[in-house]
């Protein structure tokens, strides 16, 4: 694993990281914004503490465990990542909320284009933030973007201790479940 002074990492904070995406995927996965060392790499969910990866393939999304330099594979599973937010930071905390706002609305933009099944938002909290959804919860949500149904899931951080890597694996393939029931899946 390539390793970053702090100084690299600060840099990375002006950095994009191109989305993983195709239209008609079968689940487009949303983080909430990329932290600096996915900036700093250009691979999602790079953070060694981030369970992304290894809850994709407990959940049965995946046949083996990926690394995030593996991310272009996803697009063969019908998969695919984007961020609600783009701009790199160390903390989710750092947003504001008009960038949750705005990074919501640019995401229904993305998905109306896209047209994945499922837009799986990990991260109750930046759901409701981007969606002025204050109730929501985790799970299958009523709002729907053109035919495109959501699902939040838990947000993978190793900093979530309110879920494990087994019970987020749970999750995870309540959505996979969902999206292979699919009758146009």
């Amino acid at each position: 694993m390539t390793r970053f002074t702090p100084a690299e990492l600060e840099a990375a904070r002006d950095r994009l990281v191109p989305d993983v995406v195709a239209d008609g995927l079968r689940v487009l996965f949303c983080g909430i914004n990329p932290g600096l060392m996915t900036a700093a790499t250009g691979h999602h969910f790079a953070r060694p503490g981030n369970r992304f990866w290894p809850v994709l393939h407990l959940s049965g999304f995946t046949p083996r465990l990926l690394k995030p330099s593996e991310q272009d594979e996803l697009l063969s599973y019908g998969l695919g990542i984007t961020n609600v937010v783009q701009r790199a930071s160390a903390r989710a905390d750092e947003l504001t909320a008009e960038e949750y706002r705005e990074g919501g609305r640019l995401l229904a933009l993305k998905v109306a284009r896209l047209r994945p099944r499922w837009l799986a938002v990990v991260g109750v909290t930046a759901y409701r933030a981007a969606f002025d959804d204050k109730k929501a919860q985790v799970g299958p949500q009523e709002r729907t973007i053109g035919d495109t149904r959501v699902w939040v899931l838990p947000n993978p951080s190793g900093l979530n201790a309110h879920w494990t890597a087994q019970t987020m694996a749970e999750e995870f393939a309540r959505l996979r479940v969902a999206a292979e029931s699919d009758p146009e899946g």
